[in-house]
């Protein structure tokens, strides 16, 4: 079984430790501006890194031992998220939800990252987006605004993903409808005025489609909303790389918390809801309606990888409030944040402007 081990990434000038520079592909050091090159993969490391795991093999937890490692982690006690540290750095607080946590001993037997997206927004840029986003929100606390404003650091975390490929097979039954129009004679102001009415003749419809799936994405993590993490999308994919720990230098990476096998049945979900829609493309008409669907998969893997996201958590008024920007792409979702003064004087103000529009019209 491999293992993640300790790495260290010291600068060759002043022996400070080394970060991953976003978007240079580099290793930088923040003490005294050093930069290193990153290694490039031969052609047969991103050939293997792409390569899909057969989904039968990791849900009968018989991938071969290469495959596998040993992850130093820490579990937050607040929301659960499973954190790894990679180097010198230690996590003050969860990036997820800004509860205190105490880096830990503890390994965790997981199954080895084969790729990556790495950063290219940098912190700062990561930032600019957020503020932009929350200055966009109406009744959203100054404080809260002030206080990204001030520059605290964000965390950039690799968060857990599975990509899912199959060939499907679908036979379905359902019904077809078509629309067509009546004359109805209606009496409106004692006046007898023609409407046409529409109406639907249904006929017995069945068939078959296909459809093969690449790369179908699933939230590895318990710890993101889901809502959230899915609204970061798109990802390009295409910019995945091997999987290796330099990425990881200056930046904490999250453990799957939701298992291969509870993965797999949410990938399916998503399969179905694009098969439901070639379904009622192939039966046609202007209505459908899907009575059964039996999909049959072939050639079923599967990867694990992992994707860059810059995590904000900020406290306010006894709440945490978790907002997220995209590290390839700089999109910003979030948990909404209100001010009630906001609300309150909004509110007083409509009303008094409603009582001079009223006071002046009488």
């Amino acid at each position: 079984m491999a293992s993640s081990g300790f790495h260290r990434w010291p600068c060759s000038e002043c022996g400070a430790q080394l970060r991953f520079a976003p978007g240079q592909y580099e290793l930088r050091c923040d003490h005294c501006g050093n930069l290193q090159q990153l290694p490039e993969a031969a052609p047969e490391e991103n050939d293997a890194a792409l390569t899909e795991h057969d989904l039968a093999r990791g849900l009968a937890d018989n991938l071969p031992g290469a495959e596998m490692e040993l992850v130093r982690t820490s579990r937050c006690t607040s929301c659960g998220a499973l954190i790894e540290f990679q180097g010198a750095t230690h996590a003050t607080e969860c990036p997820f939800c800004a509860t205190p946590v105490v880096t830990g001993t503890g390994e965790t037997r997981q199954i080895k990252p084969q790729a990556l997206v790495p950063f290219v927004c940098s912190e700062r840029q990561a930032r600019e987006q957020l503020v932009k986003w929350l200055g966009s929100l109406w009744f959203a606390p100054n404080k809260l605004l002030q206080y990204t404003r001030r520059g605290r650091a964000m965390n950039g975390v690799y968060v857990p993903y599975w990509t899912f490929d199959a060939e499907t097979r679908s036979r379905y039954t359902g019904q077809r409808g078509d629309a067509y129009y009546e004359t109805r004679t209606v009496v409106i102001d004692g006046k007898r005025q023609s409407r046409q009415e529409r109406k639907i003749r249904w006929s017995h419809a069945s068939g078959r489609v296909a459809r093969d799936f690449d790369d179908v994405l699933v939230l590895g993590s318990l710890s993101l909303p889901e809502r959230y993490a899915n609204a970061l999308e798109p990802w390009d994919l295409g910019a995945l790389l091997p999987y290796s720990p330099d990425y990881l230098a200056g930046f904490t990476a999250e453990g799957y918390t939701v298992a291969l096998a509870d993965a797999e049945p949410r990938s399916k979900q998503l399969m179905a809801q694009v098969i439901a829609g070639d379904v009622r493309h192939d039966i046609g008409g202007d209505e459908q309606r899907i009575s059964s669907v039996e999909t049959d998969y072939r050639g079923e893997t599967f990867k694990h990888i992992l994707l860059p996201v810059w995590m904000a958590a900020y406290k306010y008024n006894g709440k945490s409030y978790r907002f997220l920007v995209n590290g390839q792409t700089g999109e910003v979702q979030g948990e909404r944040p209100w001010s009630v003064w906001k609300i309150t004087f909004a509110t007083i103000a409509l009303a008094i402007i409603l009582a001079g529009v009223f006071y002046a019209t009488k």
